[in-house]
């Protein structure tokens, strides 16, 4: 089944919340769909192919964090959780189990639609004629596919991790600051916090590099952030 990239998936057991959310999303053309419990939200998000997930933490039979562990290992869908705790562990924790963002309860739905939106713009290629094919040794990042290979086999990243390597592949040398790469994937800032980057730079290196302790592509400035290593003239670091 193709994923239907209209449908939202809302897994929220509280039924007041889940229509709230549903209604300010139809208004805005999406489809819903809404399962009140962990395990029946678990098994719609892979026999539906949402075009993404809205995500509560605590449900009753599985909870979110468990969901979202089970979802990465078969889904690139994109992950919005949905939660009433703030400690910065849990959106850590989120975050590195694969979520693409993080709204805590008392929320605005207008801010949540905003946010939706945004994920979707970030994971939805838009084919350019000018995006030009980016490559680093055995490493090729495709734009208008979307996809990224390494030593010709296709490596599957989350929305956040490919938004992550092209971001920093477009300009090789650049350092970039945990702030300024936030300001790349979260509309705002201030929900997150720039551990979130470290997170998705090790998980993104457990992927691409052969050995993460001592990466070949996203090198660590000490004191400033990352950058994408520059190829010299011969091809080579």
């Amino acid at each position: 089944m193709a994923i239907d990239k209209l449908t939202v998936l809302i897994v929220e057991d509280d039924p007041n919340t889940a229509n709230l959310v549903a209604t300010y999303l139809q208004r805005e053309g999406f489809r819903i769909l809404i399962e009140t419990d962990g395990a029946r939200g678990l098994q719609a998000a892979l026999e539906k192919r949402p075009g993404l997930v809205i995500l509560d933490l605590m449900l009753p039979q599985i909870d979110g964090l468990e969901i979202c562990r089970r979802l990465r290992r078969e889904s690139d869908v994109p992950i919005l959780m949905l939660t009433a705790r703030e400690e910065e562990i849990d959106r850590v924790l989120g975050f590195s189990l694969g979520a693409d963002d993080y709204v805590v309860k008392p929320f605005s739905p207008r801010e949540l639609v905003e946010r939706v939106k945004a994920i979707l713009r970030r994971v939805r290629p838009v084919p350019q004629s000018d995006s030009p094919i980016l490559q680093h040794g055995e490493l090729t990042l495709y734009p208008q596919k979307h996809k990224v290979f390494l030593q010709g086999e296709m490596i599957n990243l989350t929305s956040s991790e490919y938004k992550l390597l092209q971001t920093l592949m477009k300009s090789p040398g650049r350092v970039y600051s945990r702030s300024q790469l936030l300001s790349h994937f979260y509309a705002h800032e201030e929900a997150v916090v720039e551990r979130v980057i470290d997170v998705h730079i090790n998980k993104l290196r457990q992927k691409i590099e052969s050995d993460p302790g001592r990466p070949l592509y996203i090198e660590t400035v000490r004191g400033f952030g990352y950058r994408f290593a520059e190829l010299t003239v011969d091809g080579k670091e």
